[in-house]
């Protein structure tokens, strides 16, 4: 099999998903890349069974306050056969943001995250109709507060500008003040139902409740249209903005494919990709607000597959990818409470993230202490040779040979890890080190150590730290 149609394949996955063992890129690669594109576009076809219920049955240390919410995020990403679908859940989470430190109930977390996984690839209109229902975001943001004559802003204010249209494009405002306000005013009575006690069986989740009474029922003027408008008439005018496509088109370009300038400094910093921008955002309206359609057009773009470690790993992604190539949490155990902390670690908390503007992204993942966490994380499990996938890495590369060459096997293993591409100098580097144990008898009891040696150099290099 082609060379080139792994590496494309192994491309693909880190970006859709957590990246993938070699022997999952080669069946995948033999399918081809647009029957995989298909296949993930369309998680409903390939039910997981991995339920929370079901994984509370495993997990018993989950106890019945938190029920494991983002441990159970975090189990899914590695064990799903459908891995755009966490993919999306895990976007959604960091644009749609609300967070455990205010909503303080994972049960209703979990909700939203069911929620995300149930809408993230469907029309955008339903997604902002479902978040502003969603009760983790009506209690985040305030809303709950938000009445007739007493309006609350929060909720408006963020809906504009960082879940769908942002504050302005091209130089320009894409709103107003006034606008602001007119929003909020179409989202009054939008609420919450009072909390059923915790005790004896721990957080219920809550439930939305509209309240006509307090619903403002007046003429509002919001982005040039006069009605009486309510929260989905708004909504409605929004999707319709040429400032929300490009926006969507933004987050989904930053995310998949190349590592954009941050939210805050998009209304004066112009698409790095102005091409691909615009081919989003014809898709975005052509389709009706479609996220599926979206991504499809991404995926096959020339921009996408030229991209190849444009972007710097999120923690989330460091971890899962990790986990996911070693082959380790393929089957309950008791630990995953520490695997969670060490993205926390790393700068990234599930279901917790910093403010409602999401986690910044791309360098700013990366400081001195965050790279220390990284590089042992990392180093530690690709060196522990009890680990399937660890194992798989050194029985395909013994079955090249019964000798292997320095050069091999930094090759080698740059290809088993996913066809990593390395600066000459960088590599240079490993070669050498390589070459103080000459060549290598792939039979030899000391063959398995080298091999996760050369491994944990690799994924201790800058060039690693990019998918």
């Amino acid at each position: 099999m082609d060379d080139h149609d792994i590496a494309l394949m192994a491309h693909l996955m880190r970006r859709v998903g957590f990246g993938a063992q070699y022997h999952e890129l080669e069946a995948r690669a033999a399918k081809g890349y647009e029957t995989t594109v298909e296949e993930l576009l369309h998680p409903e076809d390939h039910p997981n069974g991995l339920e929370l219920d079901l994984a509370e049955r495993y997990f018993i240390e989950w106890n019945h306050f938190t029920r494991g919410v983002p441990e159970y995020m975090a189990w899914r990403m590695i064990n799903s056969q459908s891995p755009l679908e966490e993919k999306m859940v895990l976007f959604w989470h960091g644009v749609l943001c609300t967070a455990d430190s205010k909503v303080q109930n994972y049960t209703t977390l979990y909700e939203e995250i069911e929620m995300f996984r149930g809408c993230g690839m469907g029309s955008f209109r339903d997604l902002l109709v479902e978040i502003s229902r969603d009760p983790a975001m009506v209690d985040f943001l305030d809303n709950r507060l938000s009445r007739k004559g007493a309006i609350n802003e929060n909720y408006g204010r963020e809906l504009l500008e960082l879940f769908s249209m942002g504050v302005g494009m091209d130089g320009q405002f894409n709103y107003t003040e006034q606008d602001v306000k007119e929003c909020a005013r179409a989202f009054t009575g939008w609420t919450i139902g009072r909390p059923i006690p915790n005790q004896p069986y721990g957080r219920y989740a809550a439930e939305f409740v509209y309240n006509p009474d307090d619903h403002d029922e007046g003429e509002k003027t919001f982005l040039g249209r006069t009605g009486h408008f309510n929260g989905e008439d708004v909504i409605d005018i929004i999707c319709q903005q040429p400032a929300t496509a490009r926006f969507i088109s933004r987050h989904l370009y930053n995310y998949f494919i190349a590592d954009e300038a941050q939210v805050p400094s998009w209304m004066d910093t112009p698409p790095q990709d102005p091409e691909t921008i615009k081919q989003l955002e014809d898709a975005y309206f052509q389709s009706g607000y479609n996220i599926r359609a979206m991504l499809r057009v991404l995926f096959h773009s020339e921009a996408f597959k030229n991209a190849r470690f444009a972007k710097i790993k999120s923690p989330v992604e460091t971890v899962i990818g990790t986990l996911r190539l070693i082959g380790d949490w393929t089957e309950p155990k008791p630990g995953m409470e520490p695997i969670f902390d060490e993205m926390k670690h790393m700068g990234q908390e599930l279901l917790n993230p910093p403010s409602v503007e999401g986690w910044h992204t791309g360098r700013e993942w990366i400081d001195g202490g965050t790279l220390v966490e990284r590089i042992n994380f990392t180093a530690d499990r690709v060196g522990d040779i009890t680990y399937p996938g660890v194992q798989d890495i050194i029985k395909a590369l013994a079955s090249e040979g019964s000798t292997i060459a320095p050069d091999a096997l930094v090759d080698g293993c740059l290809r088993l890890l996913g066809h990593y591409a390395l600066a000459e100098e960088t590599r240079n580097m490993l070669v050498e080190q390589a070459r103080k144990h000459g060549t290598l008898h792939t039979t030899s009891a000391a063959f398995p150590q080298h091999v996760a040696q050369m491994l944990q150099m690799i994924v201790a290099t800058k060039e690693y730290l990019y998918a």
